[in-house]
């Protein structure tokens, strides 16, 4: 059977991986006042969005991810002939429309792919599922890329679907923000009030950094650091301790919203590279998608892993 795995684009993989493994991307559209940019995780765009002053007006922009038509019409034209069977995994449904699209979507392409698979010469039935993520930027990289791997393995489409669900639940994505005062525009944009407008103030007043969490369709905060490096470092402190406590799946992911050459080099990476390879965890890096990007701010940090246990120490 052949199994092929479709994420949206705000799911934080590298681009060779993607392409290694050919993953499919559901574009995500970003519009920005009288421009349209539209994310499929091409590096030179997001290069380019990050270079220019494009991402210094994210905060006003409006994501537009594709509709239950351009869903139905990408997978009639590019997966019922390539794949037998797809796995569909989407940002949270509480963050976007794109995993009710999806859901929707698929209930009209298994009643119409019969004639383009036997127009193509291809056999046998066509199947999909459709899965939220529960999480956000690297942990959705982190689930795809366990997904792919059990894909990989040889495993039985049923033994997979059940293992991601429950991979789902587990998935963790952190995220340090550099600008509490973009997320607080952002959050009042979409009528979020959970960043009042003084602790947005008096935040950046005093250099204080978020530590963000999304875990089982929910983002909350799960530390205050004062400075970005010192929040960036404490994450991949914990990245680190997570790998050698033991992760529930080989890999970790990390994406940076701005040029991804910089991850390398911020504080405490090294010490997050050395325990992925002592303990054969596979690393990955990447920058963030565009739409993170605009949600959570340029500049922001993510690592994505899947823990059993997601509580976050600074020490």
């Amino acid at each position: 059977m052949r199994i092929g795995l479709v994420v949206d684009s705000g799911c934080d993989l590298p681009k060779s991986f993607i392409d290694e493994h050919g993953i499919l991307i559901l574009p995500v559209s970003i519009r920005l006042g009288d421009q349209i940019i539209v994310d499929e995780r091409d590096p030179e765009r997001t290069r380019q969005f990050y270079a220019t002053e494009a991402s210094e007006k994210a905060h006003g922009a409006e994501s537009i991810p594709f509709t239950m038509e351009q869903i139905k019409a990408l997978f009639l034209d590019k997966v019922v002939v390539d794949f037998d069977y797809a796995l569909v995994q989407t940002v949270p449904k509480s963050r976007s429309p794109i995993f009710t699209n999806a859901t929707e979507a698929s209930h009209a392409i298994l009643r119409e792919y019969k004639p383009i698979r036997k127009q193509a010469g291809v056999e046998g039935p066509f199947a999909l599922r459709v899965t939220d993520s529960q999480t956000l930027f690297a942990g959705q990289g982190a689930l795809a890329a366990e997904t792919m791997r059990l894909i990989k393995s040889g495993m039985k489409i049923t033994e997979i679907r059940q293992s991601v669900e429950v991979l789902a639940s587990k998935a963790t994505g952190y995220a340090v923000v550099p600008d509490i005062y973009y997320l607080h525009k952002r959050a009042k944009k979409r009528g979020d009030k959970s960043v009042s407008w003084a602790g947005a103030i008096l935040g950046n007043a005093l250099d204080i950094k978020p530590v963000l969490c999304a875990r089982q369709d929910e983002t909350f905060p799960v530390a205050k650091m004062r400075g970005f490096d010192a929040g960036v470092e404490a994450m991949f402190r914990h990245g680190a301790r997570c790998i050698e406590r033991g992760l529930m799946a080989p890999v970790v992911c990390v994406s940076y919203a701005g040029d991804e050459s910089r991850i390398r080099q911020m504080p405490g990476f090294d010490r997050l590279a050395e325990a992925a390879k002592r303990h054969k965890v596979e690393l990955l890096t990447s920058s963030m998608g565009l739409t993170g990007a605009v949600n959570i701010g340029p500049g922001a940090l993510s690592i994505g892993m899947i823990v059993d246990d997601p509580a976050f120490t600074t020490d």
